[in-house]
């Protein structure tokens, strides 16, 4: 088979999925990992967390690099990253000079890698003002941009919810209108993915990697208070823990076929700064993911955590 390269452009260090979704690139076969980075990152305290990982994992090879610190939109930095308590210890920052993180995309992309974009949009944006013609040769896998409603079962979230989007609505909008080829992972279908009580043996027992997902899983979830949001909705699990929306997202960019998708013309519909996108027979053709096979996909995520583990005890010769 032949190698899928893969770029990651991740605001690491809020809610742990970006953490899960990382591992999973570094457990799956046939995955190069061309580069990292981190959007609405003041200082690099997103690419100090990353490098850590990627220290766990064994893979000094992997080049990271902090971009944007603020959003395109607000020209602040939305929400605020948590403190380091769901870290074992003080992970230090990893700041970058001017324009590296738009280097290294530049370089992802002339290396024919698919940018996965689990968190806001501004990066790449700021590519496409400042490389024109850069954007448009790269496929872009994004987590986010909503479409249609939740099931009755699940969560009743609005896009409002649908955070990267909503961070920076005029990033978002320029990476679906000018990127090369769009694939959408809306939240509707996200919260169908789960991280549940019940796999944190399996994580436990795979090594660094899987202990660090474990601890941040349970922290994250007595301060969201998950336990609270699955007993209120009947399409969540009891033993709820996180919710797989970056996981998921890379599991489209490589191709895996538990997910089903859809092609669709949408247009970018902004309401009361609150950024949707809708069905027009005029708009832009994307693919849009609609449907997982959610045991399988658990499946997946856990044997590509063990599988990372595995690599980081035991790294390729040099």
């Amino acid at each position: 088979m032949d190698v899928l390269r893969i770029h990651l452009d991740t605001d690491l260090g809020s809610d742990m999925d970006d953490l899960a979704a990382l591992v999973m690139l570094l457990g799956s076969a046939d995955v190069e990992l061309t580069g990292v980075t981190t959007c609405i990152d003041p200082g690099g305290r997103r690419a100090g967390y990353v490098g850590h990982a990627l220290e766990l994992a064994g893979r000094h090879d992997v080049a990271v690099a902090a971009g944007a610190e603020v959003s395109m939109t607000t020209l602040a930095m939305p929400g605020e990253i948590p403190d380091d308590e769901r870290w074992p210890e003080p992970v230090a920052p990893a700041p970058s000079p001017a324009g590296s993180a738009l280097r290294l995309l530049a370089d992802s992309i002339d290396a024919g890698a698919t940018i996965v974009a689990i968190g806001p949009c501004t990066n790449l944006a700021l590519l496409a003002v400042e490389r024109p013609g850069v954007l448009a040769r790269a496929d872009v896998v994004m987590m986010g941009g909503w479409l249609d409603p939740s099931p009755e079962d699940l969560p009743a979230w609005g896009p409002a919810r649908d955070w990267n989007v909503q961070c920076d609505t005029t990033a978002a909008s320029v990476v679906v209108d000018h990127a090369g080829e769009v694939t959408l992972v809306p939240l509707s279908l996200t919260i169908r993915a789960h991280l549940r009580r019940r796999h944190l043996e399996r994580l436990q027992a795979a090594g660094p990697l899987g202990r660090l997902l474990a601890l941040q899983a349970e922290r994250q979830a007595v301060e969201e208070s998950v336990g609270a949001l699955a007993r209120a909705h009947a399409g969540l699990p009891e033993d709820l823990l996180a919710f797989h929306h970056d996981p998921l997202t890379c599991a489209a960019a490589l191709g895996w076929p538990g997910l089903a998708r859809e092609e669709r013309r949408v247009v970018p519909v902004l309401d009361s700064e609150v950024l949707r996108f809708a069905g027009s027979d005029h708009g832009r053709l994307i693919h849009v993911a609609v449907g997982v096979d959610t045991t399988a996909f658990e499946e997946l995520w856990l044997a590509s955590v063990e599988t990372a583990d595995e690599r980081g005890r035991n790294p390729p010769a040099s």
